[in-house]
């Protein structure tokens, strides 16, 4: 019994000062190596990341539940429902890529770009794995969850006389890898609120925490949500997920104890 889609209609992001331009947030998704381990709750090292050249105007989200009904031959009323599992959420959204005004591959590129997200990447297949990478949306403050790509449609609908494609608009559709994203409400399925944060010199997990939270202890969260197994090494540029507020309190180990050593004293 699949749901109807939900549809989130783009607005104007950023605050500040009445009358004040809004900061423009530009949408990507990131890509992520697969874990080796063959897992599916941490995702691996950042790969890359595809641009949005125009910010979509809408994304449509659906989440669909199984139930199965058995019936009885001859039977004169049906028999009773059965609710199966939840089926993964799917994100649907469009990117429009353009070079009219200075015609160049890049539109082919991003395309090809896209179409790379549906075949293993070339560190799996050299392992014997053959997985493509795992896929985040973000724009701004706001994160999907940890998705596959699952399908891209392509059409180019403008060319130069000498047949380069200078306009596209392809519709990717992302599908939940099953197993959430650390600190993710499993019951939702939707995009949360999350930050992203360049790691700079002097960084540490429990500092961030502190910042973000109020919590030194809450480093483990951030840990988690970015795959760190040595949470006190980490490289400056680095772009790390800071989970949303909400989020920790939905952890399923409930409150942190015992704040990594040091982490408390930086950040007073």
């Amino acid at each position: 019994m699949p749901s109807s889609p939900v549809v989130f209609s783009a607005g104007a992001t950023g605050g500040g000062p009445a009358g004040a331009r809004p900061k423009l947030e530009r949408a990507y998704l990131e890509l992520r190596h697969p874990p080796a381990d063959g897992g599916t709750t941490t995702p691996g090292p950042r790969i890359d990341k595809i641009d949005f050249q125009f910010n979509p105007r809408e994304l449509a989200l659906a989440k669909s539940a199984k139930w199965e009904r058995k019936t009885s031959k001859g039977a004169r009323k049906a028999g009773p429902v059965e609710f199966k599992g939840a089926e993964p959420s799917k994100l649907t959204l469009e990117m429009f890529f353009d070079t009219t005004d200075h015609p160049s591959d890049r539109v082919v590129k991003a395309v090809e770009q896209l179409f790379a997200c549906c075949v293993p990447t070339a560190q799996s297949h050299g392992k014997q794995q053959g997985v493509p990478p795992w896929v985040i949306f973000h724009w701004g403050g706001l994160t999907g969850f940890l998705a596959y790509v699952s399908q891209v449609q392509a059409k180019y609908t403008l060319f130069t006389a000498g047949g380069l494609p200078v306009r596209a608009v392809c519709q990717v559709t992302l599908e939940e890898i099953s197993g959430e994203l650390p600190g993710q409400n499993p019951s939702s399925g939707a995009l949360a609120a999350r930050r992203v944060h360049r790691v700079v010199a002097g960084d540490t997990l429990a500092l961030l925490a502190w910042r973000e939270y109020g919590d030194p202890a809450a480093w483990r969260a951030i840990a988690e949500a970015n795959g760190i197994d040595d949470p006190m090494r980490l490289r400056p540029g680095t772009e790390l997920l800071l989970p949303g507020a909400e989020e920790l309190d939905r952890r399923p180990d409930g409150p942190q104890s015992g704040p990594m050593q040091g982490g408390a004293d930086h950040g007073r």
